[in-house]
This record gives structure tokens, sequence and C-alpha cells, in this order.
């Protein structure tokens, strides 16, 4: 991998990428940008009033913006299985550094919370970074969940376990109800029992009613979801201002910065509350604007998971979807009143670098898959006298032959000389004809006398190679 793709853009291209890796990188970027716009104009009145200076907040957000926009590039054009070779090492790490969050003069509190601990002007949330990590370890080992004995099972059913209990007792209800959350579909969609899942679901929600008994602050919000004008000046206050800013919106808003209520009217206006802003600003079509964004990030999101060749990137890219879209959903929830309210940043928008590296590594993680589910490498080899030349290389730990693209950190193969096959014949144009074929077009193929009295041609060897190579990966796996 070439040090210029570490760093962001415009110093790279996509145009070889496929359709939904372009989209979604595109598309990602664009939603970031649009919560930098909102950021500045949510957190200008309150870094006036804190410190005399209105850009204190955006000027401190763009370190969490670079730093997360260096590991989304670098994670774009690494292939999966080498960020699988790490992801173990940062769970293990920040499952520690969640646990160390407790131990007094290195957590930080905040608000009543020990979340975060103290590194000087720069805190360092765990249960924030740990969400990259959780997706690709939860995906690997759901994905081989068959294969592995009763004793890795149950390891790592204890590891996911407590790491869910170590953010619980910080305390984060929410945050440990959305990795549980993501948790339980990823398991879903690996093909887990039903038994099994029901038994982890009413477990979770057994340990939810326990936390909210154990946490007079939780149940305070409760009472004020349930009725935030019985309280408005008291633990009402947040949502009641919350929804007043929406309602204040209309339908068009009242335009860029003409916000009222983050005048010190609205609690922490440019963190979980900014989508309140957003709304009052931009009015009811720009949230819906922004809830069409959503729909078509999590459409594009389903379509990789669909596409993808192999199990392991199909469960990486749903994790990545509802870690973004479902939080984002939740958060808008929190603002306008539907949830009760919680501590969940909305992602690219919120204030916060270590939500923010967390949000740009998982949208990373989702174009990558993009990628690798559409982009297979192809290598082309010098003839010889008894065998057709082609031979296919199989990115990660794919089972099937993708599209055919030149590698994503190599210079493109040098073509075949026409003397030895002709460029209608060569693999590359072979593969991508093949993919062409529907699924009754495959059948009439098949059942073709025609096509199967050529059994010695380039499309048959390079049939054969592909079963070969399918299974020799089958056999590693196993």
């Amino acid at each position: 991998m070439k040090m210029r793709r570490l760093i962001p853009f415009p110093l790279y291209s996509t145009e070889e990428w496929a359709s939904e890796a372009r989209f979604l990188h595109w598309l990602t970027l664009f939603w970031l940008g649009i919560g930098l716009v909102v950021l500045f104009s949510a957190s200008y009145y309150a870094g006036l009033i804190e410190s005399g200076d209105g850009l204190y907040y955006p000027k401190r957000q763009l370190l969490g913006v670079t730093l997360g926009l260096i590991g989304f590039c670098a994670i774009i054009h690494l292939p999966l299985r080498q960020s699988m070779k790490g992801s173990a090492v940062g769970f293990f790490l920040f499952l520690a550094l969640i646990f160390a969050t407790k131990i007094p003069g290195l957590g930080m509190e905040i608000n009543g919370a020990t979340r975060w601990l103290d590194l000087g002007p720069f805190p360092l949330q765990p249960s924030e970074l740990i969400k990259p990590f959780l997706i690709l370890q939860s995906a690997y080992v759901f994905n081989r969940w068959s294969r592995l004995t009763m004793g890795e099972r149950v390891w790592w059913l204890f590891l996911f376990a407590i790491t869910l209990l170590g953010i619980l007792v910080q305390p984060n209800l929410s945050t440990t109800a959305l990795c549980g959350m993501t948790l339980w579909l990823i398991a879903l969609a690996a093909g887990l029992h039903y038994r099994s899942l029901l038994i982890t679901a009413l477990s979770g929600v057994l340990l939810a009613t326990l936390s909210v008994l154990h946490n007079p602050y939780q149940q305070s919000r409760i009472l004020s979801f349930l009725n935030p004008w019985a309280d408005s000046l008291g633990d009402g206050y947040q949502l009641y201002q919350s929804l007043l800013a929406v309602g204040s919106g209309g339908l068009v808003g009242t335009g860029f910065g003409g916000s009222q209520l983050k005048l010190s009217y609205l609690p922490i206006q440019h963190t979980d509350f900014i989508f309140a802003v957003f709304a009052e600003e931009f009015g009811l079509l720009g949230g819906f604007c922004f809830l069409l964004l959503l729909g078509v990030y999590s459409v594009m999101a389903l379509r990789v998971a669909m596409k993808a060749t192999h199990p392991l990137h199909r469960l990486i890219a749903i994790g990545s979807m509802i870690f973004l879209v479902g939080q984002s959903l939740i958060n808008i929830g929190v603002v306008i009143g539907v949830l009760p309210t919680t501590g969940l940043p909305l992602p690219l928008f919120s204030y916060g670098g270590n939500s923010m590296i967390a949000s740009l590594l998982i949208a990373g993680l989702l174009v990558r898959v993009a990628r690798e589910s559409q982009g297979a490498e192809v290598v082309a080899m010098p003839p010889s006298a008894e065998q057709t030349p082609s031979l296919i290389r199989l990115v990660g730990d794919h089972t099937s032959v993708a599209t055919a693209r030149h590698p994503l950190d190599s210079q493109p193969p040098r073509p075949l000389s026409s003397s030895h096959i002709s460029a209608k014949d060569t693999p590359l144009a072979l593969i991508r004809h093949r993919q062409r074929f529907s699924f009754w077009q495959r059948i009439f193929h098949r059942s073709s006398p025609s096509k199967q009295n050529k059994s010695l041609s380039s499309k048959a060897a390079l049939a054969r190679k592909t079963q070969q190579l399918k299974k020799r990966q089958q056999r590693r796996l196993r």
C-alpha cells in the first residue's frame, strides 16, 4: 500500500471502483461535509461564551476529522484480510481501556458517567473506538460459529458479554444497547439458531431493566420522556427545548445560523442534540432530506451485503450499516421525542473526536467491502503448451470469483501477446462476459450440446481452474 493513499481526499482516484463503492465513498464525504457545516452553526455561540472563540469547537473537531479521514483512506485501500489480522489486537486493547476508566485518577467523570480516560486536552472514549473492532471480531466469530468448539463459543460469548458489561457500568446504557443490538443482528444474519437468539434478546432486556432500576438518572429520563411537559424546567427541560427547536423550524427552517434555541436555551446543542439545531435551521424539508440520505445509505449498504461473495464480508457490511444508520435513527428519535433521552451522538455530525474517528473507520469498512465484493484481482500468467493462460487470485477469503478488475495496489497486468491468445479470450474478458449471463442463460448455456463439445476451449479451462481454487479455499477455511 502506497503512503499517498493514507492521505485524505483528493489524492486518489475512484474511477476503477465498483459503482456501490464509489457512491458510498462520496456519500460519506458529503455526509461529513454537511455535519461540519451544521457543527459550525450549532457550536459558534457556545464556543464564544465558554472560551471567547466561536471556532473553538470546529477547530478541535478538525483534529478528529483529520485522524478519521486518514484511517478511512487507509482502510479502503487495505485488504480486509489484513484488517482482520489487527482487529483482535484493537478489540482487546480497547476492552482493557474500557475497564481502565474505573481506575481512580485515570477515568474522567462527566455528568455522573465515567466514560473517558483523562489524557490531557484530548480525552479518550474507549466505548466509541471499540466499535469498528467489535464489528470485525463479531463477524469473524459468528461466520465460523458452526466450526467452533463449545469451549471457543463460550470464550467468545464471555468476551462479548464483559464488553457490554464494561460499557454498562460506566454507566452508558445507550451505547451498551447499540452494541448489543449490533451483535445480535450480526448473529442473526450469520444464521445462528433462533432459540439462542431469543434467549439472548430476553437476557438483554432483563439486563437493561436492572440497569434502569439501579440508576436513578435513567429513571428520570424515562419519566421525562413519557411526559416532558410535567417538569419542563427540570428533568424534561432538555427534551422540551429540543421539541421547541424542531417545531420552530417549520417547513423550510429559519435559515443557516438562524437558530434561536442554540443561544443558551438548548443544552449540549453541538453534541447529542445537534439534529435539533439542524431541524430548526433547515426545517421539515431539511430533516426529510437527511432521512432520505440515511435511507439511500442503508439501501446501498444492503446492496453491498447482498452482492458480497463471502459471508464474512456480508456480516461486516451489515454491522457497519447498523452502527452508522441505526445510531443516527436512534439519535433523531431522541431529539423528536420518540425515544427516551440517551447519550448517543449523531455520526459525522456531533462534536467529539472519538465518535468521528470511529464513524469514519466504520464507513471505511463498508466501502472496502463494496470494493472487494466486486473487485477480485486478476493476474495474467505466461501461457504454456498444455494449459490455457489464466490464473485468478481471490481477494481475502473469497470462495467465488467476483467481477474481474486490476489489482487494487499495483499496476495493471501487461496484456498477453496476440500470438498466444485472442483479445476476446483473455481471462479479464472471459470473466466479465461470464458475469453478464443471467440465471436462465446459464442454464441454457450448460445444456447446450454445442457448448459442451468445446471442453478444451479456454472457457472450460477457466471454469476448471476456478473450481479448483474454490475447493482449495474451502479446504483452507475448514
